[in-house]
């Protein structure tokens, strides 16, 4: 472990995901609704999208946000220490920070930060393989991101599933970065997410907060599922 990455690493999460909650705000739309242009709950105009701190003046301070981000990133340069890697996946948590939060307030994942995420973790990783010369690692990585695709769709379809597309397409994603890693961090990955989303339906459900119909978000699960492989397999 190097104490210097880990801090500088949890530094930059920290003061990137400052500037999630206005994005988050702008973003946590029904889908094919236009981005908000104002605070729900005191209508103030909220046009920009770069502003670090709360997402409107009537908001609370974003220390919850910060927290995920500042974690997030530190635990990624404890594991991996300072190597390419570190320099892909924490862009990479940064956005997933952003759509968890996303998530949380709308139950969505929009495609288009999907995407990004994809194009930020997807792309690097595979030049970086060709690179080294190992060209078997992005071949296993695109396995495991059908495998899991496809596991995930296939629970999606079924009736009272409770996945949405994009819960299938970030899990996707985020399998081909497993892939990376090897065969037991995909494992986990597929494994952890439920096993963190397990415990907290049963206390929606005993503090009846919610019932067996009621939808819940995967994707803070999902991503906090991918970082327990990524720290294991470092």
């Amino acid at each position: 472990m190097s104490l210097p990455v880990a801090v500088l690493a949890a530094t930059f999460g920290g003061a990137a995901s400052a500037f999630v909650p206005r994005i988050a705000h702008r973003l946590a739309v029904p889908r094919g609704t236009p981005p908000s242009s104002a605070c729900a709950a005191c209508e103030t105009p909220t046009e920009t999208w770069v502003r670090a701190g709360a997402s409107c003046r009537c908001a609370p301070p974003p220390v919850w946000t910060i927290a995920a981000g500042t974690l997030t990133a530190g635990l990624l340069g404890t594991a991996i220490g300072p190597a390419p890697l570190l320099i892909v996946l924490l862009p990479a948590a940064v956005l997933g920070v952003l759509l968890a939060a996303i998530d949380l307030r709308c139950l969505r994942l929009p495609d288009p930060l999907v995407a990004l995420f994809a194009a930020a973790t997807v792309v690097p990783l595979s030049l970086g393989a060709l690179a080294t010369g190992e060209p078997g690692r992005p071949v296993r990585a695109l396995m495991a991101a059908a495998l899991t695709g496809a596991i995930y769709l296939f629970v999606a379809l079924l009736p009272g599933g409770g996945l949405g597309l994009g819960d299938v397409k970030l899990a996707a994603v985020l399998a081909f970065t497993l892939g990376n890693a090897g065969w037991p961090a995909v494992a986990i990955g597929l494994l952890a997410p439920h096993l963190i989303n397990g415990p907290v339906a049963l206390s929606l459900l005993l503090t009846r907060r919610a019932d067996r119909r009621t939808p819940l978000p995967l994707g803070p699960a999902l991503l906090a599922g991918a970082l327990v492989a990524l720290i294991a397999a470092g």
